[in-house]
C-alpha cells in the first residue's frame, strides 16, 4: 500500500495492488476506484486510469469508481419509501439525480478492511440522510484476482432502515490501448433493454432488442454513434446467480468475459466523457447494476433494502488471450 495523494480535508488516498496469476490490479481508496488492470505479456492498462491524484479528484471521479448508493439516474430526483417521499439532489442539468450526486460513494474515500496479496476489501459508513436515502448504512466492496486471469468484485450492504441500493462498478474498458475503442466487438446476453428519454433516464418501456440498432445477442463490431449507447441492457427480472452475460472482444484478439448476479447492464459509449488530453469514445462503461429509475417504474426489479434483506452483488471479468 503507497500514499497516492490527499484530499482537501486532509485524508490520505492510498493505493493498493493485488495480484494473482496473469493478472495485476491497482485499487484506491478513494472511490474504491479500479486504477489499473494489466495483463501479463500486453503492455498497456486495460481500463483507462490516471497518475494523477487531481484527475480523479476532479474530471475523473467517475473513472474506474463505485457508483452509489443508488447508482444511474433517478428521473425525478425523488423515491418514495414506506409512505415516506425522499428528495435527492438534482445534481445532473437540474433535473435528474445521477449516481447519487455530490454524497456519492466515488466521492468518499474507503476504509482497508482487509488486505492480502490477491484480494483487499474497503468499507465505508454512510450516515442516515447522506445521499438523501435513510439508514445508516455500511458498505463492504472485496476485489480479487485469481488463476489464470479473473477479476472478481463483490459489493455487500447493510441498513438499519429502509433505503435503496444500486451500486455499479464504473469501469471503462479498452482491451487495446488505442484512442478510442475502434475495432471492439460487443455480445450482450440480452433480449430487451430501456429506450431512454432526452434526459437519458428510461421511459418505462422494456424493448425487444430483436430487429433494432440494440441487438448485441451475436457479436458485433461497435460503430460510434450507430447506435449512441447509454442504454441499460435487461439481463434477468431480479439478481440471480453469477452467469456469463457479456463478452468484449479488441481487435487484437483479447476477450473479456463479464458474468454478474445482476439483472442488467448499462453501457455508455463514453461520448460524452474523457480523461483529459484524451478523445471520446476512448474507452467503453460496461456496468453491471440494477435497472435504472427503479423506484419510478413498479414493473423494473426493487432496489429497495431493509433491516432484514442485504444487499449482495457479485461481478467477474475473465481475460483471455
Amino acid at each position: 500500500m503507497t500514499l497516492f495523494g490527499t484530499t482537501q480535508d486532509g485524508h490520505d488516498v492510498d493505493r493498493i495492488t493485488i495480484s494473482g496469476g496473469d493478472l495485476t490490479v491497482d485499487i484506491l481508496t478513494l472511490g474504491a476506484t479500479v486504477q489499473s488492470v494489466r495483463l501479463a505479456g500486453v503492455p498497456h492498462n486495460l481500463t483507462l486510469g490516471s497518475e494523477r491524484f487531481e484527475d480523479y479528484a476532479t474530471s475523473m471521479d467517475y473513472f474506474g469508481a463505485i457508483v452509489g448508493p443508488i447508482a444511474n439516474r433517478i428521473g425525478n430526483s425523488r423515491v418514495r419509501l414506506d409512505g415516506m417521499m425522499h428528495e435527492l439532489e438534482r445534481n445532473e442539468n437540474g433535473e435528474t439525480h445521477l449516481h447519487s450526486g455530490s454524497e456519492g460513494v466515488h466521492r468518499k474515500n474507503w476504509h482497508v478492511l482487509e488486505q492480502s496479496r490477491d484480494r483487499v476489501t474497503l468499507g465505508l459508513r454512510l450516515a442516515d440522510g447522506v445521499a438523501g436515502l435513510p439508514g445508516n448504512r455500511d458498505i463492504r466492496v472485496t476485489y480479487q484476482v485469481s488463476a489464470p486471469a479473473t477479476f472478481t468484485m463483490q459489493i455487500d450492504g447493510t441498513t438499519d432502515a429502509t433505503t435503496c441500493m444500486n451500486f455499479a462498478s464504473h469501469i471503462y474498458w479498452n482491451l487495446d490501448g488505442g484512442d478510442t475503442w475502434d475495432g471492439h466487438a460487443l455480445r450482450i446476453a440480452a433480449d430487451h433493454y430501456l429506450p431512454v428519454d432526452a434526459r437519458t433516464c428510461p421511459t418505462g418501456e422494456v424493448v425487444p432488442v430483436a430487429g433494432t440498432q440494440m441487438d448485441f445477442r451475436t457479436s458485433r463490431k461497435l460503430v460510434q454513434d450507430a447506435p449512441a449507447l447509454d442504454h441499460n441492457f435487461c439481463l434477468s427480472q431480479e439478481a440471480t446467480d453469477l452467469r456469463d452475460v457479456l463478452w468484449l472482444t479488441g481487435a487484437s484478439g483479447l476477450q473479456m468475459t463479464l458474468a454478474t448476479t445482476e439483472p442488467g447492464t448499462q453501457i455508455h459509449d463514453a461520448a460524452g466523457s474523457h480523461r483529459p488530453g484524451k478523445p471520446i469514445y476512448e474507452g467503453l462503461v460496461i456496468e453491471p447494476q440494477h435497472w435504472p429509475d427503479a423506484p419510478n417504474n413498479s414493473g423494473f426489479p426493487s432496489i429497495k433494502i431493509t433491516p432484514d434483506k442485504a444487499y449482495h452483488q457479485v461481478t467477474q471479468w475473465r481475460f483471455d488471450r
